[in-house]
């Protein structure tokens, strides 16, 4: 049963086009009206690898390095790889000139294993373990930012060399975002008050280290930013936060870390920031406030991580029934779900869908898009439009799914984790294979 023959009424509307603001540079239609991505039909990737499957597109994720550092020629780019910390993508962004931060070993032994220089590291946390904190400088790392007073003693108590650090500080700014990715604000886990006494403890226990140096502040305002003035009241705040610790400390510091948050768009239509007015609003309210407080100009970071991954990203499944009910929703159920992708259900997330198996000329139909996994609340796009004519054996692609996805995934309802495959140039190779069966049972050590 397709959706025409549920709803014949549809015939006549046209499928919408395919926004090419969400989707990979690559992305394009072959003879066949299938979607390709690096010169790959998306088809011919599940049909080798199955679905669900991730694809990242290598030419998108470069671009992205190249756009911010034609953008941003004078800071420094470092790629947060909380979004995507792979093997493939440290190298990708590592080639590109971009370092690589991290928070937590594991993150840090696949940016080393990925060939990123160890200076060019930043390392973050609000509860780093004595083990990560030792690992951290024995391997070098160019950063760590410091979350708290007692973090400082306790990073000056592992390292046996000298060691470069930030303090993270939260400037009080709301971007009115989602709660769980609002981090600028006082009142949450990370950081230290602009300003406060807390602050000004963990400074003097910096300096009061002889192994420790204080370069510089951090600071990151939350997640999906769209307007760049959120960044003029920040370097105001943590300019003026610098001024404070060189008349009290007789320090001056030499790098502000702006953070990432930089937000993209997920389904048409959707804001994203512009990130040329962001780098206009970053120099004049920099000009300003360093001539404000007198204070020379330090040295710029930021730390794009979704911006940089996100739209190299496409999620394929595969529909597995079709049905309508009375009075209510028509389902498309798809092999995957919040195991693949918890953002939806995490955060309220939307997704644009399209079928890429095929073109099609049929009417459109609004339907929901629904997870395979034992929760009524695992829908992937709701109120999503795909043509009638869909049937079972369809291929649907989700695109910006490359940031948060393989990252965030689980085994829930012991459903086994996505491959991930990278294309380029008309090759697609596995970087991280799938899941088994016999991988979730070899965890087990005993009953």
């Amino acid at each position: 049963m397709t959706l025409l023959e549920i709803f014949p009424s549809l015939r006549g509307a046209m499928t919408p086009r395919m926004d090419p603001a969400l989707w990979p540079i690559s992305t394009r239609h072959d003879q066949r009206g299938r979607v390709c991505i690096g010169d790959v039909a998306l088809e011919d990737i599940a049909d080798q690898y199955g679905t669900p499957t991730y694809v990242v597109d290598e030419s998108d994720v470069r671009h992205r390095c190249r756009t911010y550092r034609e953008i941003f020629p004078d800071s420094e780019i470092v790629y947060a790889g909380k979004a995507l910390m792979i093997r493939a993508m440290a190298k990708w962004v590592s080639e590109e000139g971009l370092g690589v931060d991290v928070c937590s070993a594991g993150e840090l032994s696949i940016a080393l294993a990925g060939g990123v220089d160890p200076s060019r590291i930043i390392l973050h946390g609000n509860a780093k373990t004595v083990a990560e904190l030792r690992a951290a400088a024995r391997a070098g790392v160019g950063r760590i930012v410091i979350d708290s007073p007692s973090e400082a003693a306790l990073l000056a108590s592992v390292c046996t060399g000298p060691q470069k650090v930030l303090i993270r500080v939260t400037p009080g700014i709301d971007i009115h975002g989602h709660k769980a990715v609002s981090t600028g604000i006082v009142d949450q886990k990370f950081g230290l008050p602009a300003f406060s006494e807390e602050l000004e403890r963990t400074v003097a226990v910096v300096n009061r280290a002889a192994n420790l140096q204080l370069i510089g502040l951090h600071c990151h305002l939350g997640s999906q930013i769209t307007d760049p003035e959120y960044f003029r009241t920040a370097v105001a705040t943590m300019i003026a936060q610098m001024n404070d610790i060189r008349r009290a400390h007789n320090l001056i510091l030499t790098e502000l870390d702006l953070g990432g948050g930089h937000g993209i768009a997920y389904r048409p239509g959707d804001s994203q920031l512009d990130l040329t007015r962001l780098a206009c609003v970053i120099e004049e309210s920099l000009d300003d406030a360093c001539i404000r407080n007198r204070f020379p100009r330090p040295e710029i970071v930021l730390e794009p991580g979704r911006a940089i991954a996100a739209r190299a990203g496409v999620t394929l499944y595969r529909v597995q029934n079709i049905k309508t009910v009375s009075g209510g929703r028509t389902f498309v159920s798809v092999d995957g779900g919040m195991s693949d992708n918890p953002r939806v259900s995490l955060y309220g997330s939307t997704y644009d869908v399209e079928l890429v198996n095929r073109h099609s000329n049929a009417p459109v139909r609004e339907v929901t898009v629904a997870g395979r996994h034992c929760e009524s609340g695992d829908e992937i796009a709701v109120g999503t439009k795909l043509p009638a004519d869909l049937h079972v054996g369809d291929l649907l692609g989700i695109p910006c799914t490359g940031a948060y996805h393989h990252s965030m995934a689980s085994t829930y309802n012991s459903v086994c984790r996505p491959p991930v495959i990278a294309v380029l140039g008309g090759i697609a190779r596995p970087l991280i294979r799938r899941e088994s069966i016999d991988d979730l049972l070899a965890r087990e050590v005993g009953m």
